[in-house]
């Protein structure tokens, strides 16, 4: 990728390295501030909190977690493990404890990797009361077996709050699209930052776009309870106004890109994601629905039914460092990944803003020959029987039911093609644009 246009790039690697000292989780400072920080780029970004123990949906908000420090020490003194140098040796919500064990029950509480033997594995356990540390293969295999080990976990659960972001930019119709991306990770570059770093840039560029067709509605949550949590108090006005919209997650790498449809596969969100893959990128994965695993679960469910496709470069637990300390910033997400993740959804974006229906002004096949239209139209390097097939095929779709880029796509002709042969239908009152 030409330097040139990396400027975007460069400037979310920057903000990614910002933010990958701080430790999040569901809950936390870490989230707020993360969100302080998103929001001097785009100064719109509102936050929110929702109380611990809120009921949401079958859910409900766990307390907030805090995460103070925690090590391990040999009984010399020496930390073999400190949390403040990498936030991933925490199992995330470790409940606090204090003493000292014997090698045999410290290796039940220790995390590791085999295949992995240099990479710290990240951890969870948000529902159930438990505690643990993660650590390389190979520093584990250097641990002491006759020791006995002092281990250290000052953390406190609590009633708090989930924090969650979120950017409102209206539009000339309250018709929107919704982006959606996760701040619970901690420091995980493609499986993490890249996510709010783009959206965060994203936001910034539609801030700037002039003469914006829809409303804009960019989230940042902790994954799953806080997508949750947020349709709880607002899915009958989503359903009733998204349009289309993307979840973004692993847009940072310098690898393939993916798609993942929602889970109709046939909505606008997979049309528009679909036809910008095959004419931009041209070679790129195509997962199924099931294959899903992020906040697409929750937007699709059964009686939400969004239509939230995801775009990504490699998708969430297809590449070797996921959910490990390897998934960084130096070898995994680049500035040119970065760049690469944001064009295409922002290219995925402007095709949405220049979409439309179309509806026939005839009954039946229009009468082309009062129009004017044979034998004197023609158009340079174009077979004059195709070009009125395709005019023609362009009518025969236009029941003000399918998306424009879906009649494009099914004459298999580029966009612009489109428009040229829909500017001429219009001019002879053959059809009119019909917006959503």
């Amino acid at each position: 990728m030409n330097k040139n246009k990396l400027f975007e790039g460069k400037k979310m690697h920057d903000l990614a390295k910002e933010l990958w000292p701080i430790s999040r989780s569901l809950t936390g400072e870490g989230n707020r501030k993360t969100l302080k920080i998103l929001k001097k780029v785009c100064k719109n970004l509102k936050i929110f909190e929702i109380n611990s123990d809120t009921k949401v949906f079958d859910w409900k908000i766990p307390n907030e977690w805090v995460a103070r420090k925690a090590w391990i020490k040999d009984s010399k003194g020496k930390k073999i493990l400190d949390f403040t140098k990498n936030n991933l040796h925490l199992m995330g919500y470790s409940i606090p404890v204090h003493k000292k064990i014997n090698f045999k029950e410290l290796k039940k509480k220790i995390h590791t990797l085999k295949n992995k033997p240099n990479a710290i594995p990240y951890v969870t356990s948000y529902y159930n009361k438990d505690w643990g540390f993660s650590l390389s293969f190979n520093d584990f295999k250097k641990l002491d077996k006759k020791e006995t080990y002092e281990v250290l976990i000052d953390t406190e659960l609590k009633k708090g709050s989930l924090t969650f972001g979120e950017i409102l930019i209206p539009g000339k119709t309250k018709k929107e699209i919704l982006i959606s991306t996760n701040i619970c990770h901690p420091s995980m570059a493609n499986n993490e930052l890249s996510g709010p770093v783009v959206s965060t840039y994203l936001a910034k560029w539609i801030n700037k776009k002039k003469n914006r067709k829809y409303s804009y509605r960019i989230l940042f949550l902790p994954e799953t309870i806080g997508a949750i949590a947020y349709l709880s108090k607002k899915y009958k006005y989503l359903k009733k106004n998204v349009v289309a919209g993307y979840n973004v997650v692993c847009v940072g790498d310098n690898k393939k890109y993916s798609y993942l449809p929602s889970r109709n596969g046939d909505t606008f969100s997979d049309i528009i994601a679909q036809y910008v893959l095959k004419t931009k990128i041209k070679k790129f994965k195509q997962y199924s629905w099931l294959d899903r695993g992020s906040d697409e679960r929750q937007y699709c469910s059964p009686g939400i039914d969004l239509p939230i496709a995801s775009i990504m470069r490699s998708k969430y637990g297809t590449f070797p460092e996921y959910h490990t300390s390897e998934d960084n910033l130096l070898k995994v997400v680049t500035p040119a990944g970065l760049q690469g993740g944001y064009d295409i959804l922002k290219d995925a974006l402007e095709l949405i803003e220049k979409n439309f229906f179309l509806k026939s002004l005839v009954l039946c096949e229009p009468f082309y020959n009062k129009r004017g239209m044979y034998p004197k139209f023609t158009v340079k390097g174009d077979n004059f029987r195709e070009l009125m097939l395709k005019m023609n095929h362009i009518v025969s779709y236009s029941d003000n039911k399918i998306p424009a880029i879906a009649i494009a796509e099914k004459l298999s002709i580029t966009f612009d093609k489109f428009l040229s042969l829909v500017k001429i239908l219009e001019r002879k009152k053959i059809v009119k644009k019909i917006d959503y």
